[in-house]
């Protein structure tokens, strides 16, 4: 490296990724950002940005790949970093494009594309549900026909659980197959796993996975974002058979599906019926729903800055080094509420670390070195917080945060 700063491109089509812009600066680099026209008044760290540049939308790939090329005519690129997932795609094909080293277009596809993930999953022996691309007509109806319902139809390139639909017979699958048109490629089909839901949250430098957490969602995600129900999840007991073998898990999914370094998310099911664990999916960010927050109450590391560490020292041609950690536990809960400015003054324990801010949302983290408390605490809250705020509205089809 010159004398110069490292540069650092980060794209978002959503407001995130502020300590992850802070860290950066921190580090001592230029820190460039680029998000959309309808993001130009939001809260971002401005203090921690050297220059904002806005386009009407990050999805144009021809006209983002022109604005970057452009913008790289006066500016030397070190990495680009999308903060949301929603970015991958478009930041891999720059990368490309621009032959700036980090994750390529083949990579990615491993970490946006259900479909590529189940596949790449499967071939490397790791257990995933029973799954089918939306294409060939006979070979959904020999999964139909060999599969027990229910199924659910998942879009491959969408986040969370957004737009996915659980059916239960033969009939309203192609009714809603033929529903999506040209679409239905775009779509998968898998067995519906019934069982917990858990997460574990990493950070890879080099091909090893240097830090992660295991976390298990209270009620699976689903069933929250379908049913209107509260978002809560918990650091996992460490020494537990579960927690151990998630980790095993997450470090498979890793080398099969080939990120070299950054942050990851990755969800598992323990089906009921079996006890297994089954891949579902994974995604080349940090978790979203302050589960960053949730982890770094547990174990003091912070998800966005560490990953900014590690670009930087990749840029530098430096080593990374994760910082000390501790291992208490942490528990997460967030809901919508009826009132405006929901008033949690009533929850008055000493474990409480964090509460959420926002308009129309109540939310909590819970922090303890004891795990029973903070399931104790999180199972009492759930049920106050039922009473006192919770409120619902239909799932979004699109992303909206």
């Amino acid at each position: 490296m010159t004398d110069r700063p490292v540069t650092i491109v980060c794209l978002s089509s959503f407001l995130k990724g502020e300590e992850f812009l802070r860290e950066c600066k921190r580090q001592g680099c230029r820190v460039l950002l680029i998000t959309v026209e309808k993001l130009r008044e939001a809260e971002w760290p401005r203090d921690a940005i050297d220059e904002m540049l806005y386009m009407p939308d990050l999805f144009k790939r021809d006209d983002v790949i022109n604005g970057i090329s452009w913008l790289a005519r006066t500016e030397h690129i070190d990495r680009i970093v999308p903060l949301d997932e929603f970015d991958l795609e478009i930041a891999s094909a720059l990368r490309e494009h621009l032959r700036v080293p980090g994750m390529g277009e083949t990579t990615v596809r491993h970490y946006r594309d259900k479909l590529a993930m189940r596949m790449r999953a499967r071939e490397a022996g790791i257990r995933v549900p029973d799954f089918a691309p939306v294409l060939h007509n006979d070979h959904i109806n020999h999964f139909l026909q060999t599969v027990p319902a229910p199924w659910v139809l998942k879009p491959r390139f969408s986040a969370s659980a957004i737009g996915i639909h659980k059916l239960d017979d033969p009939d309203q699958v192609w009714r809603t197959i033929e529903s999506l048109g040209d679409k239905r490629s775009f779509h998968l089909l898998e067995r519906f796993v019934r069982g917990s839901v858990y997460h574990v949250d990493s950070l890879v430098w080099d091909r090893e996975i240097v830090f992660s957490d295991a976390n298990g969602y209270v009620s699976p995600p689903f069933e929250v974002y379908h049913g209107g129900g509260l978002f809560s999840t918990r650091t996992l007991p460490r020494d537990s058979d579960e927690a151990r073998a998630l980790k095993q898990e997450d470090a498979r999914v890793r080398e099969a599906l080939g990120i070299v370094r950054g942050a990851l998310h990755t969800e598992f099911i323990r089906g009921d019926e079996d006890g297994e664990f089954y891949f579902l999916e994974t995604a080349a960010r940090v978790g979203g729903a302050n589960i960053v927050e949730m982890v770094e109450a547990a174990t003091g590391i912070n998800l966005w800055r560490e990953w900014a560490r590690i670009e930087v020292a990749d840029a530098r041609g430096d080593a990374y080094t994760l910082p000390a950690t501790r291992e208490d536990y942490a528990g997460l809960l967030v809901s919508l509420a009826r009132q405006e400015w929901p008033d949690t003054s009533a929850y008055d324990d000493p474990e409480i670390v964090w509460r959420m801010n926002k308009r129309h949302h109540v939310g909590m983290i819970l922090a303890s070195p004891s795990p029973d408390r903070v399931a104790e605490l999180l199972g009492s809250y759930m049920h106050r917080v039922r009473e006192d705020f919770h409120a619902s509205m239909p799932a979004s089809a699109t992303a909206t945060d």
